[in-house]
């Protein structure tokens, strides 16, 4: 399937005409909606709307459940999401769930982790992302919680048709917010680009990704620059892109405890994590699992470090981990480390280190978390 990205908003009513939906099922936040700056727009389509707003951050297995009823007793034909991560996620979700003969089971273990059968060209789907993080809008991935646990939802057909960028919507954001996503999006354009499934088409979203963000970040962060916040938000984009292709690395699989135990933002948590997970795998590119090889990897790694703007992967370690003293992103302290390292190490699923280039066996996940954890 093969999506479009637009960088026009007002090309939205145009889209929605094509598509053929007479009744748009719009999934976003409440607070967030309120706040949009083509609100009115939304509000003058000329087509019937129904509204799903009622799921949290970290979306729940119930609160889709609801969403899919909603859709499917109001006899909705299309889909809008509009927001971050937990939005596109929620509508990923709803539209696997409505057009798979599995119903609901589809996006619940132990189906989660099949491609079930869809036909996505049956549900128009337009995405219309107001964070620059997770790229979300380009991915066929949603992330939800059943019975407590993380699920990791993935089937092709629910890649959005239409990816509708609009960075004028990134002004308003709260500052530490802009901080977080910009930094998911940059972490998932160096795992992408290191990960034992990239292909030279993930590597070029990588590249785009990286040197995108790190040539408008400071602007983008500390000016509020509008052509900044464009730039970065493209990066974000391609930086969905990549990880699309490649899915995660260990960074990601060890944050998501460090946001649950701590209350720290994904993308901060996963910021976190990256500069001592890297500094670990150039000390020991003997333990590289990648089929590609070791000289290979130290290439990607001097690659990468280029495309950050600095002369080694060691100086870009240095670079980044700067990034985030300017941005004061901390590390979490713990009044009771030794209990939260033990919590944390135990946390990380296997499953999600396949991915690294870098063996993490024994203790080695302990040991990082040491360094992360004051």
């Amino acid at each position: 399937m093969n999506q479009k990205i637009i960088f026009d908003i007002n090309s939205l009513p145009w889209i929605l005409k094509g598509s053929g939906s007479n009744k748009l099922f719009i999934v976003t936040g409440s607070h967030s909606y309120q706040s949009l700056n083509f609100k009115n727009m939304i509000e003058s389509l000329d087509i019937e709307r129904v509204y799903f707003t009622d799921f949290t951050p970290n979306p729940l297995y119930e609160q889709i459940c609801k969403g899919i009823e909603l859709f499917k007793a109001k006899t909705c034909d299309g889909i809008l999401a509009i927001g971050g991560g937990s939005p596109m996620d929620v509508a990923k979700c709803i539209k696997l769930a409505v057009l798979s003969k599995e119903g609901n089971d589809a996006i619940i273990p132990p189906l989660v982790n099949t491609q079930v059968e869809i036909d996505g060209t049956k549900i128009p789907f337009i995405a219309i992302p107001t964070t620059a993080g997770t790229g979300s809008e380009s991915t066929h991935n949603a992330v939800m919680y059943y019975q407590g646990a993380k699920q990791t939802v993935t089937n092709d057909g629910i890649l959005p048709d239409y990816a509708l960028l609009e960075p004028s919507v990134l002004k308003s954001l709260p500052l530490y917010q802009k901080k977080c996503t910009m930094m998911d999006a940059l972490c998932q354009g160096i795992e992408s680009w290191w990960s034992v499934n990239s292909t030279e088409e993930s590597y070029e979203y990588s590249r785009k990704a990286i040197e995108l963000i790190m040539q408008n970040w400071e602007q983008y962060i500390f000016e509020n620059d509008a052509e900044a916040a464009a730039n970065i938000m493209l990066g974000a984009n391609y930086s969905g892109r990549a990880i699309n292709i490649t899915q995660t690395t260990a960074a990601h699989a060890m944050s998501y405890k460090i946001t649950s135990l701590y209350g720290i933002p994904h993308g901060h948590a996963v910021a976190i994590c990256l500069p001592e997970l890297w500094k670990y795998m150039i000390d020991n590119m003997d333990k590289c699992i990648d089929k590609r090889g070791a000289k290979y990897l130290g290439s990607i790694f001097d690659e990468i470090a280029y495309a950050m703007g600095a002369n080694t992967p060691i100086d870009a370690v240095r670079l980044f981990r700067n990034m985030m003293k300017q941005m004061e992103l901390q590390n979490p302290t713990s009044e009771k480390k030794e209990e939260d390292l033990e919590i944390l190490s135990s946390s990380v699923n296997p499953t999600r280190l396949k991915n690294n280039p870098i063996a993490l066996v024994g203790n080695i996940t302990l040991y990082l978390y040491k360094l992360m954890i004051l």
